[in-house]
């Protein structure tokens, strides 16, 4: 351990300045220690053959957890009125493997990345995986306060197109859900009606947008009813064809 820590905490090289430069310019964060963010970028692939450095996967594991809770917050504070099952389903878009992987492209992750180029890996789902360990190296560097400021201020500002992503592959009643939130609009389904005849349910719904009814949906249960509902809503608004 002595030996690894020698190695991490000697006098800053030109490749030590080239990465401060890589995280302030990605994260807005100057680390005070560079030893678990040079850890960050090191795959597995490179760390078995070498008596120095560890692989990044513990980091990325603390990584993951912390990024978890401070996209779930975000979403906490940006949509205070839907359930636990939107917010979910919101946060998945953000924290899946392949937006995380289009972060770690866009900030150029692959520069700065230790890996063995004799194996065949899959580098793209590698630089996802630094990116959650950098998180982790933030987070043990200067805690989770930092974590967050780096996450809202500079990777979802610079990264990521966070209302676009939200709304693709998104159901119409969520779509219009952020549609309305964005305009803050009031928005509610009703039941028009309900029926059961013979075992077959029925249900009526109507989206009211500003107390305006702006679409109707009928289908055998309430999901697929308001769906429709909604559906009709994004047309006339313009926002589906």
């Amino acid at each position: 351990m002595g030996r690894l820590r020698s190695f991490f905490t000697k006098a800053k090289s030109p490749e030590d300045l080239i990465l401060i430069r890589f995280i302030i310019d990605s994260f807005g964060y100057r680390p005070s220690n560079l030893f678990n963010f040079k850890k960050a970028l090191s795959h597995k692939s490179i760390a078995i053959h070498n008596d120095v450095l560890e692989s990044n996967e513990r980091l990325e594991f603390l990584g993951d957890a912390i990024l978890d809770a401070v996209i779930a917050e975000y979403l906490y504070e940006k949509y205070p009125g839907d359930d636990e099952g939107y917010l979910t389903k919101l946060k998945s878009k953000i924290v899946n493997r392949k937006t995380l992987s289009d972060i770690a492209e866009k900030m150029g992750i692959r520069q700065h990345l230790n890996y063995s180029t004799v194996r065949t890996i899959n580098i793209s789902s590698v630089e996802g995986n630094a990116f959650e360990a950098l998180m982790g190296a933030i987070y043990l560097d200067a805690g989770y306060d930092q974590v967050k400021k780096s996450v809202r201020n500079h990777v979802l500002r610079k990264f990521v197109e966070v209302d676009q992503l939200l709304e693709e592959e998104i159901d119409f009643k969520s779509r219009l859900i952020i549609w309305c939130q964005k305009k803050k609009l009031a928005l509610s389904f009703i039941i028009l009606s309900e029926s059961n005849h013979r075992g077959v349910s029925n249900y009526e719904m109507q989206a009211i947008i500003s107390e305006k009814v702006y679409g109707n949906g009928k289908a055998g249960n309430k999901k697929e009813a308001e769906q429709l509902a909604a559906k009709e809503a994004l047309k006339i608004i313009g926002e589906i064809d």
